[in-house]
């Protein structure tokens, strides 16, 4: 009876100590380094505060899951407009660059103060400035950082330097398309792409102060070198960001 009793009871240990490493490893599988790229044209343009306050709370709620976060917060319309305004001036493109950096940076600010003590408290200037943030445990909030890129650029140079799992953009259309839906009716929308097939769907190969487009040149070609998961979503419902983010099909995958 005696010996029934312990091996029962090492049985038992046993069970409890498989579940244990089965938890943790299912944890360490399931947290992640995630890039949120938030493009101005939809928090932005005009502005919405209302999306802006569910993207914080988004922010928040990734935190809450265990993931480490950078966000990246594009200026809009609002950025184009100082762009244009940069150019009636007579102003050189790269003082243009810099009128809508401090612009993404404005919004940027927002979400930093909208996030209190799960934020930065700042917004970081420099990649470096990002990543010692981001080693703190805190949500890191990014706007522009130099001229000759948009924050497409940025939220792919972030990825690259904190070696993200995932990117993942918030834009204005729900995926990538094979030509402009805005222009094409006829437009298919593509599920899944390789890096390498990007340059060939987009119009703009190089940078100019205010280009539009779903990713910018710039951030194609870091992409492409570091090869960083990315998912293009529909970024005026925020939920399409946290189910990429928990593995769902939405959007266009890039891989």
């Amino acid at each position: 009876m005696v010996a029934f009793r312990y091996k029962d009871l090492n049985l038992w240990a046993v069970e409890n100590v498989i579940l244990l490493v089965a938890v943790n490893y299912l944890v360490e599988v399931s947290m992640m380094r995630v890039v949120v790229r938030v493009g101005g044209s939809v928090v932005g343009s005009p502005l919405n505060a209302p999306l802006i306050g569910r993207y914080v709370d988004l922010l928040k709620e990734l935190k809450l899951q265990g993931h480490e976060v950078v966000a990246v917060v594009g200026g809009g319309s609002l950025a184009r407009d100082f762009i244009s305004v940069a150019a009636d001036l007579g102003l050189e493109e790269t003082r243009r660059d810099w009128a809508a950096i401090h612009v993404s940076r404005l919004f940027a600010q927002l979400f930093v103060l909208g996030l209190g003590e799960a934020g930065c408290g700042s917004v970081p200037v420099s990649l470096d400035e990002a990543e010692a943030c981001l080693e703190t445990g805190k949500v890191v909030v990014l706007g522009g950082l130099r001229p000759g890129m948009t924050t497409d650029a940025v939220a792919a140079m972030i990825g690259e330097r904190v070696e993200a799992d995932l990117l993942v953009k918030g834009s204005n259309v729900d995926g990538i398309y094979n030509k402009d839906p805005k222009k094409f009716p006829d437009a298919i929308k593509l599920d899944k792409l390789k890096f390498d097939d990007l340059g060939g769907l987009f119009e703009a190969s190089e940078h100019r102060a205010g280009i539009n487009q779903i990713i910018d040149p710039e951030a194609i070609k870091v992409l492409q070198r570091c090869r960083l998961k990315t998912i293009v979503v529909n970024g005026y419902v925020a939920e399409n960001v946290l189910a990429a983010v928990n593995g769902e099909r939405v959007g266009t995958v890039i891989e």
